[in-house]
């Protein structure tokens, strides 16, 4: 099947998609997006987080069929061309970044907890990214490229 898909404002179509087959494997193996990781394919880990119309979902559990004339923002996404939006920049400066395979479902999450609260307290930060699972960073740092992108947003 053809799916036809508006990612990062730009209308694309991936062609020989398997009804079954994952919107994250779209994005990655056919649109040649893959800022979004694959690590768990069971919506547990976060890593492959983007937007679907506006909400965020994990993609590896949204078959890309469902897709299918809706509109997805990855983190590719977020900035504009090479300039990169606040929240991935906070990400690199502050050291979030490791081995960066949950990176990019954290900066989305980021993302998307800031525009809902531009000042979030701690608690509400690790609420908000308690999807996101990192085995490399414990955290801290995470923490402070939120509190960082928060303070650049103001």
């Amino acid at each position: 099947m053809r799916i036809n898909l508006t990612i990062n404002g730009e209308r694309r179509d991936a062609d020989d998609v398997w009804e079954g087959e994952s919107l994250l494997y779209a994005l990655r193996e056919r649109l040649g997006l893959p800022g979004s990781k694959n690590a768990c394919e069971q919506g547990e880990c976060g890593s492959c987080t983007v937007y679907l119309d506006g909400t965020p979902v994990c993609s590896c559990l949204v078959a890309a069929g469902q897709a299918d004339g809706r509109e997805v923002t990855t983190v590719e996404g977020l900035g504009q061309g090479e300039d990169l939006h606040p929240v991935q920049k906070a990400f690199v400066e502050r050291g979030a970044v490791q081995c960066g395979f949950c990176t990019p479902g954290l900066i989305v999450s980021t993302h998307d907890l800031l525009q809902r609260n531009p000042r979030p307290s701690d608690p509400e930060i690790r609420e908000a990214l308690a999807g996101n699972l990192c085995r490399c960073t414990g955290y801290e740092k995470i923490m402070d490229a939120v509190r960082d992108a928060a303070e650049r947003a103001e």
